[in-house]
């Protein structure tokens, strides 16, 4: 996994190369495409398609419905605000990483239970920042954090010098790639 996972809002098919290329002349081979809008599974399988040599994965999911279609579309991973076992369960048949969103012990136990040892801690910003991972992290030795949800600029190396810390996640890398592409132009 890329230590950057920008979240990326595609409302319309059109901006899915604005938004990538933008991120790759940032150095970001990396985008988890919500399925927060209509055109989710069409800008996915678009992504994999015109971008190879990214890692496209599919965010928001919240069903095994959407999971599915993410996945029917080429979605590498998958990406939940939650943790959902009946996702989880799809994930596995079909060998993609899914990466839960876990605050609370109980919810780190339950991803253990079905093999998941790195989880999405979202939304950060709310449930304590790095203090609480450092925390979560005494009681699951063995457990990685997406930390996302208020990791910005101000906080980001903070979380990344922090060895339980996977990756971080944000939509701030996409409003950053588009500036510095439109400055560049």
């Amino acid at each position: 996994m890329e230590k950057y996972v920008p979240v990326v809002v595609i409302k319309e098919l059109s901006e899915t190369d604005k938004i990538l290329t933008a991120l790759k002349a940032s150095g970001i081979n990396c985008a988890e495409i919500t399925f927060r809008t209509a055109c989710a599974a069409e800008a996915i399988a678009y992504a994999c398609k015109a971008y190879p040599n990214m890692s496209i994965g599919a965010g928001t999911v919240i069903n095994a419905e959407q999971c599915r279609q993410a996945l029917e579309a080429g979605a590498q991973f998958i990406v939940s605000p939650g943790l959902s076992i009946a996702v989880a369960q799809v994930c596995k048949e079909h060998n993609v990483p899914y990466y839960p969103g876990c605050v609370t012990p109980t919810e780190i136990m339950q991803a253990l239970e079905l093999g998941i040892t790195t989880v999405k801690f979202f939304p950060a910003n709310i449930y304590g920042g790095l203090k609480a991972l450092k925390a979560l992290s005494a009681p699951f030795p063995q457990v990685k954090f997406i930390p996302t949800g208020g990791v910005d600029r101000s906080n980001i190396d903070e979380f990344l010098a922090f060895d339980k810390v996977e990756a971080v996640g944000g939509s701030f890398f996409v409003k950053e790639a588009l500036e510095k592409m439109e400055v560049s132009q």
